[in-house]
């Protein structure tokens, strides 16, 4: 069990990247999010719950069998981060995945409050995981209103 827990709390691998291995782990998911853009909205939200689920177990299994907390190849769970930031908005464009994949970086890296506090304040895997839960709940409010008001197609020049 502990060497599945650590290939999925790399994100297959990518976590082992010497450079940005957050950036990797979220590249990881856009192909995902992409696959899964036919779902409606809420079946692909219930596959970012379970997903979100098995990412905790693993990323406590992958840290305690490192003897760390929230080891930097840990990145399934800015693997689960972007699938929540990219949950309400189209999936299935580059200029939406591409937005939702800064925005959800800028939001990771510069932990805004709540996400902070709950990355210093949650133990194990809660805590590695839910403060890229958060990052991408703060992500998919900002998609959200980018999309209300025509950021993102204005961007990808779809008027």
């Amino acid at each position: 069990m502990k060497t599945l827990a650590k290939i999925l709390a790399t994100a297959l691998g990518a976590g082992y990247s010497p450079v940005a291995p957050g950036t990797c782990g979220t590249a990881v998911a856009v192909p995902l999010v992409w696959a899964l853009a036919a779902l409606p909205a809420w079946q692909f939200a219930i596959v970012t719950v379970v997903a979100t689920a098995i990412a905790i177990w693993a990323a406590d299994v992958a840290d305690r069998a490192w003897g760390t907390h929230d080891c930097q190849k840990i990145v399934v769970d800015e693997v689960v981060g972007y699938m929540a930031t990219m949950a309400l908005v189209p999936r299935d464009h580059w200029a939406y995945l591409a937005t939702g994949f800064v925005l959800f970086r800028l939001l990771d890296t510069v932990k805004p409050p709540p996400i902070g506090w709950i990355d210093e304040h949650m133990p194990g895997g809660w805590g590695v995981v839910l403060d890229d839960t958060a990052a991408g709940l703060l992500g998919m409010v900002t998609m959200i209103a980018l999309d209300h008001f025509g950021a993102i197609r204005a961007l990808a020049g779809l008027g």
